[in-house]
């Protein structure tokens, strides 16, 4: 399994207000399956924005699971980063790829 830190913003006020229920129901359905390790708005930025970690085979599905977050559905996904993570310390390091 590869580790994918994710952030971005979701800026529309009417739009979060209308789709963060359904976007909380999905993201709780990852958690579920395993594939979504963790998530959170961060505190005190200018704009909605969140910070997701995954847990997935490989890109591809990465991609698909984001594409199916109602707020990607809804077009409320800005400014988002995806970078490749390896957890060899910490509450993820049973996870990583190699022992410290």
């Amino acid at each position: 399994m590869a580790f994918f830190v994710v952030t971005f913003t979701h800026p529309n006020e009417d739009g979060w207000r209308k789709h963060v229920m359904p976007h909380v129901e999905y993201l709780q359905t990852l958690l579920t399956d395993g594939s979504l390790k963790a998530s959170g708005p961060f505190v005190g930025s200018p704009d909605r924005s969140a910070m997701l970690i995954f847990s997935v085979p490989d890109r591809a599905t990465l991609d698909r699971l984001i594409a199916a977050d109602p707020f990607a559905i809804e077009g409320l996904i800005e400014d988002m980063t995806v970078t490749e993570w390896d957890p060899i310390f910490g509450a993820f390091q049973g996870e990583s790829s190699r022992r410290p």
